[in-house]
């Protein structure tokens, strides 16, 4: 069985605080922010982020990518096969959806870990509720990702893995649905809480460790309640009552399909070698895996941690979370509504669009972006090396304020940055405040999905602030 080689988290920058929703709508919302996934990001953008985060930290290549998330942007195509594209992995490295449930990122874990050669297991979220409601003030959007391979290369391994599975109507979405219903809230507490104490115990037995000797229990699933409950009874299990983790409903909310995998992380980001993780997922039964990290962790921590993702993050109000969500049509600006891309120029740009590849001159040195035939510099044809650009930091070297282009969250800012290195390029800035942007900002590539337009979902390359 495969272990953990490399992970990564990617949580947006903009946030909602609950106050908010309660000044807006009159109802108790609760304290401490959500996370929000901005107008330009989707799941698969955001698994596009978790990747790119893992895949710093090695030189192993995913022969496989095991997509899970409860809010596809694509029924009947496979999203996995725009991750793929964006990483620019290999076409011999196959593409997988596992979606329509939360679970399913359980499911995408244990491909990957039981896959015959490396795999990247990635669970992405956006949770959305009805305005005024639960989901909305208690879930969050985030993705992990992590990159699984031979045992003898991981910083994690997995020593015990144990799951139950029953049937019941606890929550629920149809295809069509813009929110999840649930049952009331003390029948779910119920099943899950009896569901979770057998794979538990069965966990412990195959990994033939104490439950004293736990360092840390991630407890995650869609129901606040059952979660509490069964982390609050760790003591019953023989655990210590400080090796329970943060949930991070607080500062996060709960990210679905992705949280799970991205309080992994963040037990990752804080453990050192030699310490058992227990993480118990409770979605439509129950998923325990024990891990047991190795030397190899210290090495190969992500550049940013999950702690320092979740302490950037820009505040919006709540009519922007509720337009971005679709749940507020504004009056659009008074200009041609955006074109859908089509799918043949598409499949041929597709390493400059999706995996953001340049061109360097073989002849002279210079980098061309968008890639060329002709050099612009010495104009030698046909004489250029693929250079792939997503990585390269870059400087803005000017920029404008666009208050009439078509955007979901007007103005547009548009800059033309100069990457390290050579090359130039025009492109939209995201996570930025207008008033803010200056010649000579450090700015960074980020995957994000430009628009949607008849259903087509148009994927491309923006730059934002460095974190």
């Amino acid at each position: 069985m495969n272990g953990i080689v490399a992970y990564g988290a990617y949580v947006p920058f903009a946030r909602l605080d609950r106050k908010a929703i309660a000044e807006a709508l009159g109802v108790a919302a609760g304290s401490g922010t959500r996370v929000v996934a901005s107008y330009d990001e989707d799941v698969t953008s955001m698994a596009v982020e978790a990747a790119r985060a893992a895949l710093r930290q090695t030189t192993v290549v995913p022969e496989a990518v095991c997509f899970a998330t409860a809010s596809p942007p694509y029924l009947d195509k496979t999203n996995a096969t725009a991750i793929h594209a964006a990483l620019d992995l290999p076409h011999t490295a196959r593409a997988y959806d596992m979606t329509g449930s939360i679970r399913s990122g359980a499911g995408a874990f244990w491909a990957a870990l039981n896959a015959p050669g490396s795999a990247l297991a990635l669970m992405a979220d956006i949770r959305t509720g009805l305005p005024g409601g639960g989901d909305e003030r208690d879930g969050g959007d985030a993705a992990a990702a992590f990159l699984c391979g031979p045992s003898s290369d991981a910083m994690a391994v997995p020593v015990a893995m144990a799951s139950a599975s029953a049937e019941f109507l606890e929550r629920w979405r149809v295809p069509g649905d813009t929110a999840s219903r649930q049952w009331e809230e003390r029948f779910g507490e119920q099943v899950y809480v009896s569901l979770a104490e057998a794979p538990m115990k069965e966990a412990f037995a195959q990994a033939g460790v104490a439950p004293d000797r736990v360092d840390r229990l991630i407890v995650a699933g869609p129901h606040g309640r059952a979660n509490r409950r069964v982390a609050g009874a760790a003591a019953a299990f023989g655990m210590k009552e400080d090796a329970v983790a943060d949930d991070l409903a607080g500062v996060v909310g709960n990210t679905g399909t992705a949280h799970a995998g991205l309080l992994l992380a963040d037990a990752l980001d804080r453990a050192a070698a030699d310490q058992t993780i227990v993480v118990l997922s409770l979605a439509d039964g129950a998923d325990v895996t024990i891990w047991r990290t190795t030397a190899a962790l210290a090495a190969r921590k992500p550049r940013r941690t999950v702690a320092s993702e979740i302490a950037g993050g820009r505040s919006i109000p709540y009519a922007t979370f509720l337009t971005w969500r679709g749940f507020l049509t504004r009056e659009p600006p008074r200009r041609p509504d955006p074109q859908s891309p089509a799918g043949p120029p598409s499949y041929r740009a597709e390493a400059w669009k999706f995996a953001f590849i340049g061109s360097r001159c073989d002849a002279c040195g210079a980098r061309q972006v968008p890639p060329q035939r002709v050099c612009v510099k010495c104009q030698a044809v046909d004489r250029m090396t693929r250079e792939r650009m997503a990585d390269v930091p870059a400087t803005v070297a000017t920029s404008t304020v666009d208050r009439l282009a078509y955007s979901l969250s007007p103005p547009v800012v548009a800059a033309v940055i100069d990457f390290d290195g050579g090359g130039r390029f025009q492109c939209e800035l995201t996570d930025v405040d207008p008033a803010k942007v200056k010649i000579g900002d450090r700015v960074e590539m980020t995957f994000r999905r430009l628009y949607t337009a008849n259903g087509i979902h148009n994927y491309f390359w923006k730059a934002r602030p460095v974190r």
